[in-house]
């Protein structure tokens, strides 16, 4: 498990910021844990972390009663 944050800001019609933590990272992707349910797959996002920032695309979503689990491949 990576140590760290990401943070996630939408760009759809409804702006919000997700601060997450950053489960692990690879060069052309991350996943990230977080609260926020509404993320649906092919969305676009931007994202900062300390390894990289810019542009992202939810791949996958696994939503448990506890915590959100999502994989973003960087675009």
């Amino acid at each position: 498990m990576t140590e760290g944050s990401v943070r996630i800001q939408l760009e759809g019609p409804v702006k919000a910021e997700i601060l997450a933590g950053l489960v692990d990272i690879s060069s052309n992707g991350f996943r990230a844990i977080h609260t926020h349910a509404a993320l649906t797959k092919g969305e676009t996002v931007r994202f900062q972390h300390p390894s990289a920032s810019g542009r992202a695309r939810v791949i996958w979503n696994r939503i448990t009663a506890q915590v959100v689990e999502t994989g973003f491949l960087i675009v």
